[in-house]
């Protein structure tokens, strides 16, 4: 498109994107990236990649300093970004301090390997809570001390039956605290953030508590790794964004379609739930969010998640 049909394309409120699909105009100020999962970063990943539109990748595998270093190579010759390292599930609350260290030598491996891949972040998800009684996601109704970030009341009236509920909730807040305050000095060394993930692990449930964990660091190297799609059975993920400002790191990106009662559902391909992602995209650019969204999901073409993608990014 040259610069006279730009103009035309924009006066008529429509653009036509690469993918092909014409979509209205928006004036957004923050530029979001487009990037899909992969494991190993290799030349025969990236090209169908590159070809189907997509700016970068996330990997989620770990390998040694070298091996990362060399497919940066790669992804530099295509001029591509791998701009994330896919951690996952660590087990700071674990009464085993030999798994916590474990949990600890894991995450240091991965930001040393995003150093070297030239990412500037890496997803952590710090533990979960399960085996306890607790309330379903609509019934939440949580209240926490500011100082201490522990959980008061997850429901209005009797919160005994989830007392349990409770006790891991706030050891898993210390504990998780405490093992992340260790990674913050080589986080910096290196100038990757920890990106913290909320993932249907039970904990922080509510963008409230959320955002106060996250912010009880006081670091810029301690951030929120969000996935749209993870949030919707709690609440709207506008909401989310709204609270977490500033703090999202990074975005994950998928969607879930709730039942017709509004409790309960299950994941879908983007744009084919209940997220409205108009509200979505606009909450993301009052955030002032400018950076990297990564399709996590499966099961369409390239050329059709970079569509439902492209659509997303231009707010419709």
């Amino acid at each position: 498109m040259n610069r006279r049909q730009f103009v035309a394309a924009t006066t008529a409120g429509v653009l036509t994107l690469a993918s092909g699909w014409p979509v209205a105009a928006a004036n957004f100020k923050g530029r979001i990236r487009k990037a899909m999962i992969v494991k190993e970063v290799t030349e025969a990943v990236l090209e169908p990649l590159k070809l189907a539109g997509f700016d970068g990748v996330e990997t989620n595998y770990v390998g040694s300093e070298a091996e990362a270093a060399q497919a940066r190579a790669v992804a530099d010759q295509l001029g591509m970004r791998i701009h994330s390292v896919l951690r996952g599930w660590m087990e700071f609350n674990s009464e085993d301090a030999r798994q916590v260290e474990d949990s600890l030598d894991k995450v240091r491996a991965a930001l040393r390997a995003a150093k070297a891949y030239g990412a500037d972040a890496i997803l952590v998800v710090p533990c979960r809570v399960k085996d306890v009684p607790m309330p379903e996601p609509w019934e939440f109704e949580i209240a926490f001390d500011e100082h201490s970030g522990h959980v008061t009341r997850v429901v209005s009236g009797d919160n005994a039956p989830f007392a349990a509920y409770l006790q891991a909730q706030n050891r898993a807040t210390d504990r998780s605290r405490r093992a992340v305050e260790k990674l913050i000095p080589l986080a910096e060394e290196l100038q990757v953030v920890i990106g913290l993930e909320n993932v249907w692990n039970n904990l922080w449930v509510q963008p409230a508590l959320y955002r106060h964990f996250i912010a009880s660091f006081a670091s810029p190297w301690v951030r929120s790794y969000f996935d749209i799609g993870n949030h919707v059975k709690y609440a709207p993920p506008q909401d989310w964004i709204k609270t977490l400002g500033s703090l999202i790191v990074k975005l994950h990106v998928k969607d879930f379609k709730l039942n017709p009662d509004g409790r309960g559902g299950k994941f879908v391909h983007p744009r084919d739930g209940s997220i409205d992602w108009p509200a979505v995209r606009r909450a993301l650019d009052q955030a002032g969010y400018d950076g990297w969204a990564t399709i996590e999901d499966h099961g369409l073409e390239l050329n059709e998640f970079n569509r439902r993608l492209d659509l997303i990014i231009a707010g419709e």
